[in-house]
Formats: structure tokens, sequence, C-alpha cells
């Protein structure tokens, strides 16, 4: 039996399990044979999204937003294992400093003191998905999972609920923990994002504006991001630093993402405009990122290349519209 069986039958709860990363988590759980419930804002749309994953599920509407919902929402569903896919701040048009602290920190605390670890359960009581925007400029390999300088918004109140988890569940003594995902691309992408932009360059003739792409960026695969959360909520060991990063390791430039994937994609070169849009001021400069934490407590890593991930990508979108 591999670490992914220890999911059936177990009750689990994905909240933003209508999001990019929340539907393929929740549709992981729901291959495993896993009780999914899912939590969403719009629980119609979310329910249209599982549904391309061949996923029919428990789906509830929820406003997060609200102090002591993900409470009630614990004890209603008593779950083994707690996904947090909620958050607030990644999209550009999210900017209520407010609900961003309360999204990206107080929901994170609110469930850490929620959750109890089940008798009939030895993997982890709460998976938190952390963002690498809560290391901002510390450079380097990123291995010391305290070691943060955040620069926006989004990547302190990321870093807060963090900490909160890490102080809470240890102060509690239960299982639970913060896996930092890096740059995630594939099906389910909100438009605008690199991907879905070329996507969407694939259907029109006209130019594609471009920064000059020489950031370093760890691109995951989605389907083996929601992967490695599984893992890491099945490990039934307390990660002493109650955070770690969940990536591929290997770098490339957003130059090389692109090049791969508008070839995959249908987007002739000369189109490709590099340095057209100025590069945003907070934008991460840091090496290989560090994943020996994630080896050591799965004996895993992601590990598709970019084109496979965009190939995927194609044929799953290929297959939705049929």
């Amino acid at each position: 039996m591999t670490a992914l069986d220890t999911y059936r039958d177990k009750r689990a709860l994905v909240l933003g399990g209508g999001g990019f990363i929340g539907q393929w988590v929740a549709a992981k759980l729901h291959a495993r044979g896993a009780d999914v419930a899912v939590v969403a804002r719009d629980a119609l749309a979310a329910t249209k999204v599982l549904r391309r994953h061949g996923v029919a599920c428990d789906v509830r509407a929820a406003d997060l937003a609200r102090s002591g919902e993900a409470t009630r929402l614990v004890r209603v569903f008593r779950p083994h294992v707690v996904f947090n896919l909620a958050g607030y701040g990644v999209d550009r048009g999210e900017r209520d400093e407010l609900l961003m602290q309360r999204l990206n920190c107080d929901l994170v605390a609110e469930l850490a003191q929620a959750v109890e670890c089940d008798a009939h359960w030895s993997g982890q009581a709460l998976v938190h998905a952390g963002s690498a925007l809560e290391f901002g400029t510390s450079g380097g390999d990123l291995a010391d999972a305290w070691r943060c300088g955040p620069t926006t918004s989004y990547g302190f109140t990321k870093l807060e609920g963090a900490r909160a988890l890490a102080r809470i569940s240890i102060h509690r003594g239960v299982r639970a923990l913060t896996a930092r995902l890096f740059t995630v691309y594939g099906p389910g992408e909100h438009a605008g994002r690199l991907l879905p932009s070329l996507l969407e360059a694939a259907q029109h003739p006209a130019p594609v504006p471009l920064t000059a792409g020489l950031q370093q960026r760890d691109f995951t695969y989605v389907e083996e991001a929601a992967e490695g959360l599984l893992r890491l909520g099945a490990v039934g060991d307390p990660l002493q630093e109650r955070a770690l990063n969940l990536a591929t390791g290997r770098l490339a430039s957003v130059r090389e993402f692109v090049e791969i994937a508008s070839h995959l994609v249908g987007v002739a070169r000369p189109r490709l405009q590099f340095g057209a849009l100025p590069t945003r001021p907070e934008e991460m400069a840091h090496g290989a990122v560090s994943i020996t934490q994630l080896r050591a407590l799965c004996g895993w890593a992601p590990q598709l290349s970019i084109a496979d991930g965009v190939r995927r990508t194609l044929v799953f979108e290929q297959r939705s519209v049929r």
C-alpha cells in the first residue's frame, strides 16, 4: 500500500476546493477513495469545475472571511485531515488589505485551533498551502523555512499565517504543516497568468507582449503540486519547522518556459515580444529551491518537465471541451 492509499475512506475537507490548486487536491483525494467535502465561495461554480475531473462530492458554499466559519465547518464534517487552499491576494485585483489579513492569516490560525488529531488517522490534521512570496528578498536556496523577507502584503500575510500555524500546532500538539508552493501552472489557472495568456494568444494573430523573461522560477505542474500536498498530508512524523518547500528543485527562466510552451500551443516565435513589458519590482530572485525536507519526508519530488506539463495541460483542456 502506498502513502496515498491511506486516504481511502478517510474524511478530507478541502477549503478553496473550487480554485486552481484546490480542485486538483479534491480530485486526487477522490481518486484515492477519500470521503471528500469541498468548501468554496461559489458552490455551483466549484461543482462545475470538479465535474471536469469526474468528481462528484459534497460541495458547500461558505464565507471563510467570517470569523468562526472555519471552526463550524470542522465541527460539522469532523475531518481526519483538512487541506487549506483558501487565500486572497494572488490575483492583481485582490487588494483588500483586511480581507487579505483574514483569509491568509486569521483563517489559518483559526484552523490550527479547530483541528484535532484523530486516533484512526496517522497523518497531518492540517496541510496549509503557503507561498514562495513569503521568502521575498531572502535569496539563496530558501532552505531555512523562517529566513523570510516578504515585500508584498500577500507575502506578509501568508508568512503570518504560516507562523501562526507553527506556533499553535506546536502548543496544541497537533500535526500540521505549511507547504510553500512556487510557480504552479496547468489546467484551471486564472486568466491572465503566463500559460493561460499563451493559450489565449494561440487563438489570435496579434503580437504577444512579454517581459524580458530573465527571472528564474521553479515551475511545478499543478497535478504534481496536488500530489505533493497529499503525500505531505499522509506523513505521520511531525515536522519540527512546520514549514517546507514543495517544488521541483530545478530553475528555468520565464523566457525558457514561454519558448517551450509557445511552441507546443502554436504561437509562432516572431510573435513573442520579449522586453515589451516591464518586470514587476516585487519579482523574487533566488537559487535552485531546496527540497531536501520534501524528499526526506516523502521520498518523492515533482518530476515533470515543462514540456510534459504543457502537453498534459493541452490534453486536459481538449478532453474537457468534448
